[in-house]
């Protein structure tokens, strides 16, 4: 069986039985769930977008029930220029296209990029559902180790070695499922090799607002602009986890070559993100709460990681280790000891709590001992009963 199918297999396998019957299973009374990815509706700014929504319907009626461009609504993507940069991206309007969250995002790239058989590269672990998109276009997977600095660089240079590739996946900052950081020195690192080797980096960064202390990695793509090589990294991101997931609003920064083919497949595809919530969002922004609502959700989240890592150490440091989140939404950890987390979750949801067992994140070479836990929904008190519930289990 070849490399992409196999992983076909693999996820289809996956998909219709343990995904799906977990997030069936976590929504049932009584049990918890560190599974999903899923931002606390807790959270949402009710007011911010009851207020945004008001005005839409006031002042924007026409166009937001009306069709629109593939591309986007023109004031938002005004508006995300001034959000681009202030995460150091400097940009135009006419390089972004709005998207239906950056899950279509990836769809889109993928399609755009991936002819069957072309090798593309994830780390491992790595987004469950970006597998499944490269799968379904054909391409061939190969996968390099990671660490807690994030995807190690000096693997995919031994690969490049004997192996063409056409681009390289990665979820830099506050990986799902891994929750690290690429260091400074791997960012310049995989930035050069795309430089010397002509792939494409796919920087996707849903999580990076979402940082628990004041430090702030260069972007991807603000490494390479500063290298004058900005045209070998396409950058996605999304208001799904820093304002609602509803809304399925995200966005492509778009090098120029790239730019005709993506929103030709979108055209086709969708024909457009949907118009009333691109003008919600749009609206929204003008009211100047963004920034507070992040700074909400940060200390939200800090909080939580801070206490389900401290549980995790005090009752179960010694069957399992994990990385010290700095952001985002998850933790990702391991078993000290050879174990199996897959069988093990059928004995954790008689506890009553679920959560994603780890080899479901490669595409190879699969790390049974390794699962993923999602701190984000939960509230404080069903996090402490979640880690006595995991312990009981064992």
């Amino acid at each position: 069986m070849s490399n992409s199918s196999h992983l076909a297999h693999r996820i289809q396998a996956l998909q219709p039985s343990a995904i799906r019957e977990l997030l069936k299973h976590s929504k049932m009374p009584g049990v918890i769930s560190l599974a999903g990815g899923i931002p606390s509706s807790e959270l949402f700014d009710k007011e911010g977008l009851g207020i945004a929504t008001q005005k839409v319907v006031a002042e924007n009626f026409n166009d937001a029930f009306q069709y629109g461009l593939t591309e986007g609504n023109v004031e938002l993507r005004q508006q995300l220029v001034e959000l681009s940069q202030q995460r150091g991206i400097t940009t135009t309007a006419d390089q972004l296209l709005i998207t239906s969250g950056s899950q279509q995002a990836l769809d889109l790239l993928m399609r755009a990029l991936v002819n069957p058989g072309d090798v593309f590269v994830v780390e491992r672990p790595t987004y469950l559902a970006t597998l499944q998109i490269l799968s379904l276009n054909e391409a061939n997977v190969k996968s390099v180790g990671s660490d807690e600095h994030g995807m190690i660089v000096d693997e995919l240079a031994e690969l490049l070695k004997t192996t063409r590739i056409k681009g390289v996946y990665v979820v830099p900052t506050f990986g799902n499922p891994s929750g690290t950081t690429l260091s400074a020195s791997r960012r310049e690192q995989l930035v050069k090799l795309a430089e010397e080797h002509h792939f494409v980096i796919v920087e996707d960064d849903p999580y990076g607002a979402i940082s628990f202390t004041e430090n702030r990695e260069k972007t991807l793509l603000q490494v390479a602009t500063e290298r004058g090589s900005q045209e070998n990294v396409v950058y996605t991101s999304t208001f799904s986890k820093i304002l609602a997931p509803g809304l399925r609003v995200g966005w492509i920064v778009l090098p120029e070559w790239m730019k005709q083919k993506v929103a030709i497949i979108k055209q086709a595809t969708d024909l457009h993100a949907n118009s009333f919530t691109q003008s919600l969002v749009s609206a929204y922004l003008t009211l100047d709460r963004l920034n507070p609502q992040i700074e909400l959700i940060r200390e939200a989240y800090k909080k939580k990681c801070l206490s389900l890592s401290a549980y995790l150490q005090q009752e179960l440091g010694e069957h399992i280790s994990f990385n010290q989140p700095q952001g985002g939404m998850f933790l990702w950890a391991s078993f000290r000891y050879e174990f199996d987390t897959t069988r093990w979750l059928q004995q954790t949801l008689e506890k009553g709590v679920v959560y994603v067992p780890g080899e479901f994140f490669f595409s190879d070479n699969a790390d049974k001992k390794t699962l993923r836990f999602s701190y984000a929904t939960a509230t404080e008190e069903q996090l402490y009963d979640a880690v006595q519930r995991l312990k009981a289990a064992l």
